[in-house]
C-alpha cells in the first residue's frame, strides 16, 4: 500500500514535501479517476483538510486571492463583482454538481489539461499562481505555470497555495462560452473567455483578456486581439475587431471530436459571441 500523509498545516505539507515527493491530493477529482482499475502506488499527501487554503478574499495590495482549496461550489455561491461571471459560467460546466462541491479551482489548474474549464477564464482575468516551497513563496503567471499538456512548472518539493487576480480597478464584464458535441459533461470542442473593464468616466476600454481553450497543447491569450479592444470603445461592434490574424497563436489538432479547422472557427465564433455579449454588458 502506498504511504499516506493527512497534512494538519500548511507547513506540515510543506516539510513533507521538502523530504520526498508526494502526489498531492485536494479535491480528489483527478487522483481517484486515474487510479481506476488498480491500486496508487505514489505516495499521497492530503491537503484537503487546510482550512487556511480556502476561500476568496479581496486583499489589500489590489488582488483577489482564491485559495488552493476552493471550490468551484465555493466560486458559484462568493459575492463577486461582474468581471467574476465568466469563472462563474465555467464552474457551472465542470463536471457536475459532485464534482464542483468536491474539485478545487489549483487542482484544475495543477491537473493542466488542454481542456480545462477553470484555466481559460483564469487566465483571461491576468491570474498567477502562489506557489510556495522550503525556500519560500513564488508568484507565476498563469499562462507561464502551465507548460504543456499535464505539465507546470510547479516542482516535487513545491505546493500551489493560491490564485492571485488584479483588481483592474474599473467597471468590468465577462462571458465564458464552451462548445460540445453535448451540453452537458462533455469534453470541449472549444472555450473561449473574455474580461473587459472601461474606464469609469467613459466608454474607452482600458484592459481586455481572451482566451481560448481545446485549441492548442495550452489554453492560449489572444494578445494582439487584446490590444486592439484596448482603448476602443465599449459601445462599439467588438465582434467585428476579431480578425483571423488574432488567431494565429492557436494550433489545433484534428481528434475524435472535432477537425483543427472546425475548432479555429468555431474558437473566432465563440470569441465574436463573447465580445458581442460583453459589449451589451457595458452598454
Amino acid at each position: 500500500m502506498a504511504e499516506y500523509l493527512r497534512a494538519r498545516t500548511v507547513d506540515e505539507a510543506l516539510e513533507a514535501l521538502a523530504r520526498k515527493p508526494f502526489r498531492i491530493l485536494a479535491g480528489g477529482t483527478d487522483v481517484y479517476p486515474a487510479a481506476v482499475g488498480g491500486p496508487i502506488r505514489d505516495p499521497i499527501l492530503d491537503i484537503s483538510g487546510l482550512s487556511a487554503l480556502r476561500g476568496i478574499t479581496r486583499e489589500a495590495d489590489g488582488y483577489w486571492r482564491i485559495g488552493a482549496l476552493t471550490t468551484w461550489t465555493d466560486v458559484l455561491r462568493a459575492d463577486l463583482p461582474p468581471w467574476f461571471d465568466g469563472l462563474k459560467l465555467a464552474a457551472r460546466e465542470v463536471g457536475g454538481v459532485q464534482i464542483q462541491t468536491a474539485g478545487t479551482v489549483a487542482g484544475n489548474v495543477c491537473n493542466a489539461s488542454p481542456a480545462a474549464d477553470g484555466v481559460v477564464p483564469l487566465m483571461a482575468m491576468d491570474a498567477a499562481v502562489e506557489v510556495s516551497g522550503a525556500d519560500g513563496t513564488r508568484v507565476e503567471p498563469l499562462d507561464a505555470f502551465i507548460t504543456g499538456p499535464r505539465r507546470t512548472t510547479r516542482q516535487p518539493g513545491e505546493l500551489v497555495t493560491a490564485l492571485l487576480i488584479p483588481d483592474a480597478g474599473a467597471p468590468g464584464v465577462s462571458d465564458f462560452l464552451k462548445l460540445g458535441a453535448r451540453h452537458y459533461l462533455v469534453i470541449s470542442i472549444a472555450m473561449v473567455a473574455v474580461v473587459l473593464h472601461r474606464a469609469p468616466e467613459s466608454r474607452r476600454i482600458v484592459r481586455a483578456g481572451v482566451a481560448v481553450g481545446s485549441c492548442s497543447p495550452v489554453a492560449r491569450r489572444l494578445r494582439g486581439l487584446e490590444a486592439v479592444l484596448c482603448e476602443a470603445d465599449a459601445g462599439a461592434p467588438l465582434e467585428d475587431l476579431a480578425q483571423e490574424n488574432h488567431f494565429a497563436p492557436l494550433s489545433p489538432i484534428d481528434d475524435v471530436r472535432a477537425t483543427a479547422g472546425y475548432r479555429r472557427e468555431a474558437a473566432r465564433t465563440l470569441v465574436r459571441r463573447a465580445l458581442s455579449t460583453c459589449r451589451e454588458a457595458l452598454a
